[in-house]
């Protein structure tokens, strides 16, 4: 159980298809897992035997009778609900996973203590509650046992991932909808550690341009005083517009706010894709950054607009001109190059800002080769 115990350490999500119910003829479906970032494979014995899967897959094999175990590869990995033949399995040198279906407290007091024979746990459960997974979780939290739960949808994956804030260690996805099967994907290509390069920007100009609509970015998490967001009015970059965490002597902060800037800016979001702070809306998805250009992805509760004083800030970075216009008061803070904040209206040409800076060119956000020019 080191791997698994391995993987459990390091905080790894799993995600692994299950292929039982779909049928070798269904080539559109082999044919997107096949070619996707999915590694692991639930498939049944017959599946097992005729089956062609590519070398980047982990087969996990459903069995039923004893003699299955002898059309397995020694060290893949066997699954059954039967305990007895998953022994066996464990003594020919197999990993094993064990699959309990819960039903009650008793069983699912019964299926944590069970499964700490094993190398996963697949569990279900009868009824849509999350709170026999939360009791799971924590009973196994210590164990080097890697709890899996069944999901049918991307959202329902999402939602086990975050129960009780660890979530489980992994999903097995039961489903052929291709739009799912593609968000699966698109979760598992951008998991690594999110990252964006971060350059000086030197100002070149900074004034008041007049009155106009100015977007708050509420989000449903709390920002450190190191973070922020990229806001910029051209598409080939912007300007690191720093969360409210910093002093504010007449009100309390907002941890969860950027004041990020007039309402036709655009704000950069997971995929290297920007959109216009006015076309936000509860449940939209926006990157924070951090000033090192660590990078996660939270979830809109709000945007508020309101009219306030704008300013224009200007500058190069990287050799391009971008500008950021902002609310024209104080208590705005931009990130320095020093990672040192700077209020708004006290930044002066000369001066050195955080930037991002990418090849212009954008259709509806998504970044496209064009031939652009924005002033």
């Amino acid at each position: 159980m080191d791997d698994a115990a391995g993987k459990k350490a390091s905080n790894y999500r799993e995600v692994w298809f299950d292929g039982r119910t779909v049928s070798l003829e269904r080539q559109d479906v082999w044919g997107l897992i096949n070619n996707s970032p999915i590694r692991k494979v639930v498939v049944n014995i017959e599946q097992r035997l005729k089956g062609h899967y590519p070398l980047k897959t982990e087969l996990i094999t459903e069995i039923g009778h004893i003699e299955d175990l002898d059309a397995i590869t020694a060290g893949d990995t066997v699954l059954s609900d039967d305990q007895s033949l998953l022994e066996s399995a464990k003594q020919r040198g197999f990993k094993t996973c064990v699959f309990i279906a819960v039903e009650g407290r008793e069983a699912m007091e019964k299926s944590w203590q069970d499964a700490l024979k094993f190398d996963y746990l697949l569990v279900d459960f009868d009824l849509p509650t999350n709170i026999p997974l939360e009791l799971i979780i924590a009973r196994l939290q210590d164990s080097s046992t890697v709890l899996l739960k069944t999901v049918s949808s991307f959202q329902e994956m999402e939602v086990v991932f975050g129960v009780l804030e660890k979530g489980s260690d992994g999903v097995l996805f039961a489903g052929t909808d291709f739009n799912e099967i593609m968000k699966v994907n698109e979760y598992l290509a951008t998991r690594e550690e999110l990252k964006i390069e971060l350059h000086p920007l030197t100002v070149s100009e900074i004034r008041n341009i007049g009155m106009g609509l100015r977007a708050c970015v509420d989000t449903t998490s709390l920002m450190s005083r190191d973070e922020g967001m990229i806001v910029g009015s051209t598409s080939q970059g912007g300007i690191f517009v720093c969360s409210e965490t910093h002093y504010l002597p007449y009100m309390n902060l907002r941890p969860f706010r950027v004041n990020a800037g007039a309402v036709h800016s655009y704000v950069w979001m997971p995929n290297d894709t920007a959109e216009y702070l006015s076309d936000l809306s509860a449940g939209s998805r926006v990157l924070c950054v951090n000033t090192n250009g660590k990078a996660r992805i939270l979830t809109v509760g709000r945007v508020k607009l309101e009219v306030r004083p704008l300013l224009l800030i200007k500058g190069i970075a990287a050799g391009k001109e971008l500008n950021v216009i902002v609310q024209d008061d104080w208590h705005i803070r931009i990130m320095g190059a020093d990672g040192k904040p700077k209020n708004a209206s006290l930044i002066r040409p000369g001066d050195e800002l955080l930037a991002y800076v990418c090849e212009p060119g954008r259709h509806v956000g998504i970044k496209v080769d064009e031939t652009i020019i924005e002033k």
